[in-house]
């Protein structure tokens, strides 16, 4: 069934891009969804997109709880069902949308996992010992944490930055964010300092295949998401104390320590470039929950 499908998936990766301004990164969960999907209709002996029933879907969706897949897993892909099957409708390509009623199980609410104030100092503490060292590497590892940590940007929105994106005049960056959204982000002076630092020693990296990219790996090409984790959990790694967190867990901890230092949570918003206020305010939770831990460690009546 994949096979036959393969240019009706490669039409609607065009529709998630083209139309909806879904990232590179995004398509591909997308469609890795719709894959399981077909796979499993085909399984069960449907052989069109026109075929499926709304208990089909629901079908679907339980096998994959009776295998133990996660809450954030099942409701994912349920809401890729939805945004293809509505996109088969309106293209034509089905009579109607057996997905209208589908309902997939909420994700679960979790506090993001943060730093406290003293280890993300202690961190980048580290991180710029490691750049006294005659590796550019370190030097780039250390503007890497610092532009994240000051800017609470995504890793996906730092490996995709070219050098004409960051204004040291200013201290600020332009950040093509999700949605192709372009948003301005401030950073504070030792990030500047971090990527001045850097830039002096970019050019022992430069390669044929470099272009503007601002951080580049070890063989001169743009640096991907998975050398910048590696970074993080590296340094991490020589803080036992600390929780072992990716570059997403240095966004969180911007957020949280903007919000108990006195931001403004719509302010936060747009720095995170988060759509819905909604999605902002669960860091004013990770806020609360931390003083009353601190509250709970202190006082003798708690």
């Amino acid at each position: 069934m994949l096979e036959r499908h393969a240019e009706l998936l490669h039409a609607f990766s065009r529709h998630l891009g083209a139309e909806r301004g879904r990232s590179q990164h995004t398509r591909r969960a997308y469609l890795g969804d719709i894959r399981h999907l077909l796979a499993f209709a085909g399984e069960q002996g449907i052989q069109q997109i026109d075929e499926l029933r709304i208990g089909d879907l629901r079908s679907w969706l339980g096998a994959q709880a009776d295998a133990g897949a996660a809450r954030a897993t099942i409701a994912r892909r349920a809401a890729s069902a939805r945004t293809f099957l509505r996109w088969a409708e309106h293209t034509g390509r089905i009579a109607a949308d057996p997905s209208l009623r589908l309902v997939a199980p909420k994700r679960q609410a979790h506090l993001p996992e943060v730093l406290r104030q003293g280890e993300a100092t202690a961190l980048l503490d580290l991180a710029a010992v490691r750049a006294d060292d005659d590796d550019p590497i370190h030097v780039r590892d250390r503007a890497m944490l610092e532009l994240l940590y000051a800017s609470g940007i995504r890793v996906g929105e730092l490996a995709a930055l070219d050098i004409d994106d960051v204004d040291r005049s200013q201290d600020v960056v332009r950040v093509m964010g999700k949605g192709s959204k372009e948003r301005i982000v401030p950073f504070g002076a030792p990030a500047r300092r971090a990527i001045e630092a850097w830039l002096a020693v970019r050019p022992r990296l430069v390669g044929e295949h470099s272009g503007p990219a601002l951080f580049l790996g070890r063989r001169g090409r743009r640096v991907d998401t998975r050398q910048v984790r590696s970074a993080v959990h590296e340094l991490l790694s020589h803080l036992p104390d600390a929780p072992d967190l990716g570059p997403h867990g240095l966004r969180h901890s911007a957020a949280t320590h903007l919000l108990e230092g006195g931001a403004d949570l719509r302010m936060v918003q747009e720095i995170l470039g988060h759509a819905s206020l909604a999605t902002t305010q669960i860091y004013t939770h990770v806020s609360v929950d931390r003083l009353r831990r601190s509250y709970e460690q202190a006082h003798p009546r708690a």
